[in-house]
C-alpha cells in the first residue's frame, strides 16, 4: 500500500507539470450552495452521505463532517461494480472498525438500493417511537450518483405506496412548533419515512493536487477546470507506476491466435462468418470490447518495450508521450497537430476509465496503511 500511495503523490506532480496552468477547482456559487445545506441538515433524521467507491475519502467534504457525524448517517459508497471488489471489502472493515454504518451500493441496482433502505429504516428505529414523520436527505460531491440513487428510490416508493406516482409533501421542522413543507418520496408508514427528492451538492475538499486529480479521474471535477491531457496523463502515470499495463500481457498472446488465419479455406470462411454475424447483431458492444481489449494490448506492449527508467520523472514522461502517440492509431484519430490529437486520444481514454472498462480500480489508500 505504501508503495501506491508515493504512486500516487508521484504521479498527481507528473500532471502537474504537465501544464495548463493554475487549477480553480470550483466555481463560488457552489461554496455558497454548499453553506445552504447546513441549514437543510438541520432538518434531516438522517444523511445519506453517497461517496465514490473508487474515493472513499477523496469524494467527502471535510469542512462539513463534523455536522455530519453529528446525525444519523450512512455513508453508501456508490458505483461499486467500478471499483475493485476485494479492495472494496476492506474499505467496509475500515469503516466498521470506526463505528460509520457503511454499504457499498450499484445506483442502478435495486437490490442494492432495497438493501440500502433496510438499513435506513434500521437506523430510524428508536427515532420511529418519538417522530411521526422522519426525513432522510441524500447528500455527497458531484457526480457520485446522487440523483441516481434518488431516481431508484422513487421508483421502488411508487411500487411501495403508488400515491408517490405524485411527489407527497412530509410537515417537518428543525424546532417544536416550527414546521415546513419539504417534498420527497415515502418510503415507509407508521411512522412515515420520507427521503428529500432533491439532493444536497456538497463542494469536495481539495487540501492537495492529489486529491483533486483523483476527483477530476472520476468526474467529480469538470474536464474543462483541469483539462483532459492533463487528468489523461495523470491516469497513465498511475497505471504505468503501479505497472497495471502488464497485467494485461495474455492479451498480446490472445492478439496473435485471433490474428493468425487458419490455412483451411472453410474455417476461415466461418470464422469470417462468424465477426460479421456479430458485428450486425451486436456491433456497438463488439466495437467497444475490441476496443477495449487493443487499448490494453497496446498499453501494455509499449510498457514491455520501453528500455528506459521508470523511477525517473523525464523517462515515465517519455513512455506516456509514446503511450498517447500509439493510442492515438486504436482510436483512428486523424493525423493532427500533436496537442490536438493528445487531447482526441485523452478523451476517448479517460471515457473508457470511466465506464470501467479498464478495469475495476480504488484509487485512495486504506488510511494507516500509507
Amino acid at each position: 500500500m505504501r508503495g501506491l500511495t508515493r504512486a500516487g503523490k508521484r504521479a498527481s506532480e507528473m500532471a502537474l507539470n504537465a501544464g495548463g496552468g493554475a487549477i480553480n477547482w470550483f466555481p463560488g456559487h457552489m461554496a455558497a450552495a454548499s453553506r445552504a445545506i447546513r441549514d437543510r441538515l438541520k432538518l434531516a433524521d438522517l444523511v445519506i452521505e453517497v461517496r465514490d467507491s473508487r474515493i472513499p475519502l477523496s469524494s467527502a467534504n471535510e469542512d462539513l463532517q463534523p455536522v455530519l457525524s453529528a446525525k444519523k448517517r450512512i455513508l453508501a459508497l456508490n458505483k461499486k461494480d467500478l471499483a475493485n471488489p476485494n479492495i472494496m471489502n476492506m474499505w467496509l472493515d475500515h469503516f466498521e472498525s470506526r463505528k460509520q454504518d457503511c454499504i457499498s451500493i450499484n445506483a442502478h441496482s435495486s437490490n442494492s438500493i432495497n438493501q440500502l433502505l433496510g438499513l435506513v429504516e434500521l437506523k430510524l428505529r428508536e427515532a420511529i417511537m418519538k417522530e411521526p414523520t422522519l426525513l432522510v436527505m441524500v447528500v455527497g460531491v458531484p457526480n457520485v450518483g446522487k440523483s441516481a440513487l434518488i431516481n431508484a428510490i422513487h421508483r421502488i416508493a411508487i411500487s411501495r405506496y403508488p400515491e408517490n406516482d405524485k411527489i407527497k409533501r412530509a410537515r417537518v421542522g428543525p424546532l417544536p412548533g416550527v414546521t415546513q413543507d419539504i417534498a420527497g418520496y415515502k418510503i415507509s408508514s407508521q411512522p412515515s419515512i420520507y427521503v428529500l427528492d432533491t439532493p444536497g451538492v456538497l463542494v469536495p475538499s481539495i487540501p492537495d493536487m492529489e486529491t483533486g486529480l483523483k476527483l477530476a479521474l472520476t468526474g467529480a471535477v469538470k474536464d474543462s477546470v483541469v483539462g483532459e491531457e492533463r487528468i489523461a496523463k495523470y491516469l497513465l502515470s498511475l497505471l504505468n507506476i503501479r505497472k497495471t499495463p502488464l497485467h494485461w500481457e495474455r492479451l498480446l498472446h490472445r492478439r496473435g491466435e485471433f490474428d493468425e488465419e487458419p490455412c483451411d479455406s472453410s474455417v476461415k470462411g466461418s470464422r469470417e462468418s462468424l465477426r460479421r454475424r456479430n458485428r450486425i447483431n451486436n456491433s456497438d458492444a463488439v466495437y467497444v470490447q475490441d476496443m477495449v481489449m487493443e487499448v490494453q494490448r497496446t498499453l501494455c506492449s509499449t510498457t514491455m518495450e520501453f528500455t528506459g527508467n521508470l523511477d525517473e520523472d523525464n523517462e515515465l514522461e517519455s513512455l506516456i508521450d509514446v503511450q498517447l502517440v500509439a493510442l492515438r492509431k486504436v482510436f483512428r484519430i486523424p493525423h493532427k497537430p500533436l496537442d490536438e490529437s493528445h487531447g482526441a486520444v485523452s478523451k476517448k481514454l479517460l471515457t473508457l476509465f470511466r465506464a470501467g472498462k479498464l478495469g475495476p480500480f480504488i484509487l485512495d489508500d486504506l488510511p494507516g496503511q500509507q
